[in-house]
């Protein structure tokens, strides 16, 4: 018996790659799982991303385009997803990601226990290791990756039991929003490291900034609203599995502690963000995670 599920694919301004994601997603190999719609939520777009929906709709009947006049924050448009989507799984991330051929039946397999209730996948970066900012990306998920298989922590593409109706308005962090109403109706999460995604990491100091203190002022925000504190807040945890790692060759050896200062200085930015309670809803956008490279 197949697990059925709805997707939404939340967009802004991703004309660069809307196209390449739903070519990823129409074409996804499944088996025991069937996706029978596919939601687009583009939110106070200014660019073509509906025009390049619009030519989807027309080539798969399962995609939808739901369009937000202004442009209010990615919670509010999976707020729009969720009272639409048909189905008892939803699978939700943003429009600039392109996920692997088999990402949606690995993330989503899992469901056929019902003591599971959330799921989230691999993300990959694309970006060149041989730059610095590449370096940075590969390490950042690398890390990611390695707390997850201790310590769940949801991110980039996410499955979960639609068992609510929203999620915080107010919110920079949706999957650490999710994370605590799903375990706190008692069920499972469980991370899935075959459903691999793959998104692109910054490409300037400047973007890493602007996309890691909003990240570390939503976790804030969701430890003091919620009482839940997501894994990779804990820096002794980052250390943990940082150290064992460490490449002892000069330039990734520097550059290594290079990511972590710019990491610790993200995180002094977004507290004090958070304790001036700036608005991180609709966020500035880091121009240079968006369109993915043919490496993908």
């Amino acid at each position: 018996m197949s697990i059925a599920c709805s997707m939404g694919i939340m967009a802004y301004n991703e004309e660069a790659n809307i196209g390449r994601m739903l070519r990823a997603v129409v074409s996804q190999r499944l088996t025991t799982v069937n996706l029978t719609e596919i939601l687009v939520v583009a939110s106070g777009c200014t660019d073509r991303t509906e025009s390049v929906v619009h030519d989807w709709t027309r080539r798969d009947p399962r995609i939808r385009l739901i369009v937000q006049a202004q442009r209010e924050g990615k919670a509010s448009a999976v707020n729009q997803f969720l009272p639409l989507a048909r189905e008892k799984i939803v699978v939700v991330c943003s429009a600039d990601l392109v996920p692997e051929a088999g990402a949606i039946e690995e993330l989503v397999a899992p469901f056929a226990d019902p003591a599971v209730g959330m799921t989230t996948g691999r993300p990959v970066p694309v970006n060149d290791p041989g730059t610095f900012m590449g370096f940075a990306a590969h390490l950042l998920w690398e890390l990611h990756h390695q707390i997850n298989l201790r310590h769940f922590k949801a991110g980039e593409m996410i499955a979960f039991r639609n068992i609510f109706e929203r999620i915080p308005y107010c919110t920079a962090v949706d999957e650490a929003s999710i994370e605590p109403v799903i375990r706190g109706q008692g069920y499972e999460v469980r991370y899935v490291p075959a459903a691999v995604v793959y998104n692109k990491g910054p490409l300037t100091v400047a973007d890493y900034l602007r996309q890691r203190r909003r990240i570390f002022a939503g976790h804030l925000a969701v430890r003091h609203t919620l009482g839940y504190t997501v894994s990779t807040m804990s820096g002794w945890r980052v250390l943990r599995v940082l150290l064992p790692r460490l490449n002892w060759r000069p330039r990734p050896f520097l550059w290594t502690w290079g990511v972590a200062a710019l990491e610790l200085y993200g995180r002094f930015l977004g507290r004090q963000d958070y304790s001036k309670r700036r608005d991180q809803r609709a966020w500035q956008i880091a121009k240079t995670t968006k369109d993915l490279t043919s490496r993908v």
